[in-house]
């Protein structure tokens, strides 16, 4: 009868076990008003629809010392390690929650002494039994979660995927941090290697200055405005020469090396890497497929409904099945007795069912958790979208400040070149070749320092784009 019994709750278990509770997830919700056009409407000309590829964007930027920057910081970041860390340990609570579904068996040695009131084995007018209990072997168990279902595995595989989106998030956050040093460092090189220019031309015009005014052909005025600029020209320098020390040491933070390590290898002048004339940016619905900071708040979404069903399953009765196979008896010489083989099967059924209102308040709890995330998530996808418009709006609108500089200093440059052929043909002071030339290399730096601007723009919108992640 009791075998029976245990059969037929097992039974009754394995049909019931499809009988999931809580709501199924099926996937992101509409999100009317706010979901994305079929195009961007900040990219100009120079931003093509065609699909972005998701990772190594800044090859783009042809510079090949930037491209083992990256690698190397993807290598041995720290935060990228801890992001990959998480990773880990989502994946390995994924395979825990699967393996909480199936039964678990152990090898254990067993020793029962019980005394049972009421029930009498011996001929001593005791009315209670007392017995020894010895075994050696298997113990299984089996808590089977009838209602809950696959809810646990569930929420555990939305885990495991935001997790895996964060460390996406986290390399698309460090390479384009890499880069941005990267570009502004060489920034700095070149317009402190203008500078420089531009103070020696003021100390010759200083110089220059002093001897006419020794022969009487130059006034005081006219010398305390040339040491005026060359004192403003030094003085532009020094905070660059601190900016270039400050992206140095951060290029050397981001690649987890201590400040001051990378100097000797970058610090030697060199231009700023340009964007490519055309950048693919795909369409607003493949940005929402591919950043990173999207999909994890969709991947919490779908975890947040996980666990809705998860703490509905509480409020309904739980099945575990225990059971013992091995050799033992009264004796420890039963245990190595091939005829002493016993088996145990204990199945028992838990219900909270009395605990006023617990567990329909911890439902409720969770579903407000659930509702929470789908605010979370309709936000991500407008945050993605306005950050994505803005910073093609950027792109867009530095390229039309780049082109104004080159004409900048194209005019200075012809206004520089007449200026020295009036010098030489005596028509023109040194001073006056010097100055222009002086307003030539101010335009120059201008100039570098837009351009920086643009690639540092071009930056903006592959990280905007979700970009940077393989």
């Amino acid at each position: 009868m009791t075998r029976r019994l245990a059969l037929a709750l097992l039974a009754g278990a394995a049909s019931l076990a499809g009988c999931t509770v809580g709501p199924d997830y099926k996937g992101p919700p509409p999100l009317g008003a706010g979901a994305p056009p079929p195009a961007f409407v900040r990219a100009d000309a120079a931003a093509v629809p065609t699909a972005a590829q998701t990772g190594r964007w800044w090859t783009a930027l042809g510079d090949a010392t930037l491209d083992l920057l990256e690698q190397r910081a993807l290598a041995a970041n720290a935060d990228l390690a801890a992001a990959q860390a998480r990773l880990h340990q989502a994946r390995a609570g994924l395979r825990v929650q699967r393996a909480n579904t199936l039964p678990s068996a152990n090898v254990q040695g067993t020793y029962v002494h019980a005394r049972l009131p009421g029930l009498s084995l011996e001929q001593d007018g005791d009315s209670s039994s007392r017995f020894d209990f010895y075994n050696d072997g298997l113990t299984a168990s089996w808590e089977i979660d009838l209602f809950g279902g696959r809810r646990s595995v569930e929420a555990a595989r939305a885990q495991a995927g935001e997790a895996d989106a964060k460390l996406a998030d986290v390399q698309v956050s460090l390479t384009a941090e890499v880069a941005q040093a990267y570009v502004s460092l060489r920034d700095r090189q070149r317009r402190i290697a203008l500078g420089t220019q531009s103070v020696s031309l003021g100390e010759q015009a200083l110089l220059l200055g002093q001897q006419r005014l020794d022969r009487g052909t130059a006034t005081r005025g006219q010398i305390e405005q040339a040491r005026q600029q060359l004192d403003e020209a030094r003085a532009q320098l020094v905070p660059l020469l601190t900016q270039r020390d400050a992206y140095l040491d951060e290029l050397a933070t981001l690649l987890a090396l201590a400040p001051g390590a990378l100097d000797a290898e970058l610090g030697s002048a060199a231009s700023a890497p340009l964007p490519p004339r055309e950048v693919a940016i795909g369409d607003p619905a493949a940005l929402l497929r591919n950043r990173p900071d999207i999909r994890a708040a969709e991947r919490e979404l779908a975890l947040q409904t996980a666990k809705v069903g998860v703490a509905d399953a509480a409020r309904f009765p739980a099945i575990k099945f225990m059971g013992i196979f091995g050799l033992g008896g009264t004796s420890p010489s039963d245990l190595v007795d091939p005829g002493k083989l016993t088996a145990l099967l204990a199945p028992q059924i838990s219900w909270s069912f009395l605990d006023f209102g617990r567990n329909r308040a911890k439902l409720s709890q969770a579903e407000a958790v659930r509702d929470e995330a789908e605010a979370k998530y309709r936000t991500a996808v407008l945050a993605g979208l306005r950050d994505a418009e803005g910073a093609l709006a950027r792109f867009r609108d530095q390229r039309l400040i780049v082109a104004d500089r080159a004409r900048a200093l194209a005019s200075a440059t012809t206004a520089a070149d007449i200026a020295a052929q009036r010098e030489r043909a005596g028509t023109a002071t040194k001073i006056d070749a010097a100055d222009a030339e002086r307003r030539r290399l101010s335009a120059e730096s201008g100039l570098a320092a837009e351009e920086a601007a643009l690639t540092a723009a071009f930056i903006g919108v592959e990280k905007s784009l979700g970009l940077g992640w393989s």
